[in-house]
């Protein structure tokens, strides 16, 4: 019999492929029941400074304050001031007050674009709070809850939306990719998987420098399917880099589900145990697990105990973008079967169960949240929006560029100028 005969295989079983598929497509009706949701308060919490291995029960657990009664329970209990929760709430109203304004703004033409953040308001604002003001944060697009907690202005934010006259960064990125030097906000990058190197390298440079500052990364769940997630995750591991990196798990990137990244074979939290790092996977529709999560990797991390990988659980309420219709790919009420419920709601019923709060005080705030937004929108709209004339200058599209122009485009700035100088001549 030749080597090359293939008979002796002839009774194997066929290969098959293994095709990830969503529990749940449109039509159907999602039932969360097989999600083990743990009792809140019985995650343990290790010492910051504890070895990593100490943390890898927690990359399976879910690390969570908040229970069904509204009581915070437990060690990760952070017990948050009223007036730190107070803030904590008001800037999630924010977001989500900006980000209903932002997407309706967009329907009406008056921007191209736009990205919300609905479910996943504590994820970024409690987080936010948790860090030191001038700690580096390199977020994604979902995570316009760090500038609002840091009181960067609506107007300001509102302009980039609309690449108007006042953007700062004259219409060089898409809509609500931010750029805020002044608030330790690294320019988002619409390609996720950029934000986690650049995290690790700013840390590790942090680190050498001997400053005291850490930083803060962010990146969907599917994004750690690409080559930049391992990359950084090694640097950071190999050099005990002062970095914080969270894995945003909303359960769907554009339009492919969670398993499609490996969600079907173990939580993205546990991807920390094979580098030897540190693991925690939280609740990120409870605000005072995300607080008390970046609270501990960020004390570890000043403490030159190295990086933390968190996995934030959470779910994406609205679509991808407004260039996307979810409907197409889940069911229309799936949202609502979410078993982790709304972070908004969960947080303020929280605070009326402290007697710091009631309905009257919430609808005051909403009213008052809106009035703002709404304020800064007009503001913002008399700077231009989307379709009107050009908003900044054929001369600004060579700035910001190279630190010294180089003599080439010295010069067709000049010939593009004079070019238009002629046609305003010509044109009377």
């Amino acid at each position: 019999m030749s080597d090359m005969d293939p008979s002796p295989r002839r009774n194997a079983p066929r290969l098959a492929l293994h095709v990830p598929e969503p529990p749940f497509r449109p039509g159907d009706t999602p039932d969360f029941s097989s999600l083990k949701i743990p009792a809140a308060g019985s995650a343990p919490r290790p010492d910051v400074a504890a070895p990593a291995a100490e943390t890898h029960p927690l990359t399976t657990a879910l690390v969570r304050v908040l229970g069904d009664d509204d009581r915070a329970t437990g060690p990760w209990d952070p017990k948050l001031s009223p007036d730190t929760l107070r803030k904590i709430l008001r800037d999630m109203v924010t977001v989500r007050v900006f980000d209903d304004r932002m997407y309706r703004a967009q329907r009406q033409g008056k921007t191209s674009f736009y990205m919300k953040s609905l479910g996943e308001e504590a994820v970024s604002v409690a987080a936010a709070v948790a860090l030191d003001r001038d700690d580096m944060c390199f977020p994604t697009y979902r995570q316009q809850g760090i500038l609002i907690a840091r009181g960067w202005p609506l107007v300001e934010m509102m302009c980039q939306v609309f690449s108007n006259r006042k953007d700062r960064l004259k219409g060089r990125q898409m809509p609500v990719m931010y750029s805020v030097r002044e608030k330790s906000f690294f320019s988002i990058s619409g390609n996720l998987g950029t934000q986690y190197p650049q995290a690790v390298g700013w840390a590790m440079a942090s680190a050498i420098k001997h400053d005291s500052r850490i930083a803060a990364a962010w990146t969907g769940e599917g994004a750690t399917a690409e080559g930049d997630f391992h990359h950084a995750v090694t640097f950071a591991t190999v050099y005990r880099a002062p970095v914080i990196l969270n894995i945003v798990n909303n359960q769907w990137a554009i339009s492919s589900f969670a398993g499609v990244a490996g969600a079907e074979e173990t939580t993205f939290a546990a991807r920390a145990i094979g580098y030897g790092l540190p693991g925690l996977r939280v609740d990120g529709n409870d605000a005072l697990a995300v607080y008390a999560a970046t609270r501990w990797a960020a004390e570890r991390a000043r403490a030159n105990h190295g990086p933390t990988l968190i996995e934030m659980f959470t779910y994406r309420g609205e679509g991808h973008s407004t260039s996307d219709d979810p409907t197409r790919y889940r069911p229309a009420d799936e949202r609502n079967a979410w078993p982790l419920g709304d972070p908004l709601e969960r947080l303020k019923q929280h605070m009326i169960q402290l007697g710091q709060w009631d309905e009257a005080h919430h609808g005051a705030l909403v009213k008052e949240v809106e009035a703002e937004v709404r304020a800064a929108q007009k503001e913002a709209e008399k700077f231009g929006v989307m379709g009107d004339a050009v908003q900044h200058s054929i001369e600004s599209m060579f700035d910001d560029v190279f630190e010294d122009t180089p003599w080439h485009l010295a010069e067709q700035s000049r010939q593009a100028m004079d070019e238009l100088a002629e046609k305003k001549r010509r044109d009377g």
